[in-house]
């Protein structure tokens, strides 16, 4: 009997975690500089180049190229 009560709250908590809205004051903060993920261009650039060496392809952001990685 606990574990089917533990499993209902369970249950319910998951269901219920997402029922909130935004309030339109509120929406200014997650626009916000700082939430931006693109906020920094040196980590834009790192994270491409390490894409395309991990992946032996480039492409798909405007930078044509091959595949092999030897350039």
């Amino acid at each position: 009997m606990k574990t089917r009560i533990g499993i209902l709250i369970f249950i319910a908590a998951t269901l219920f975690q997402g029922c909130t809205t935004v309030e339109p004051w509120q929406k200014g903060n997650l626009a916000d500089y700082s939430m931006r993920d693109d906020r920094d261009p040196l980590a834009g650039v790192m994270n491409a180049h390490i894409q395309f060496s991990r992946e032996a392809s480039s492409g798909g952001e405007g930078v044509g190229g091959g595949g092999c990685g030897c350039n």
